[in-house]
């Protein structure tokens, strides 16, 4: 069953368009696959600057 999606407004530039069409082009895959894999990357990367429960292995930070 297919998640339920936000939809929402982006802005890109069109050189950013023009590679994406050129992607979707060659491998059929819809550009908002690639603008949400993007997201999930930025996410991925930026975890630790977002609140949440620290896992039960997470180490408190040492004092210097």
């Amino acid at each position: 069953m297919a998640r339920k999606k936000v939809s929402t407004t982006i802005y890109i530039t069109p050189e950013q368009a023009d590679r994406l069409k050129v992607l979707h082009e060659r491998t059929k895959v819809p550009i908002a696959v690639y603008i949400r894999e993007g997201i999930d990357m930025v996410l991925d990367k930026h975890q630790h600057e977002m609140p949440g429960q620290l896992s039960l292995d997470a180490r408190p930070p040492t004092k210097k």
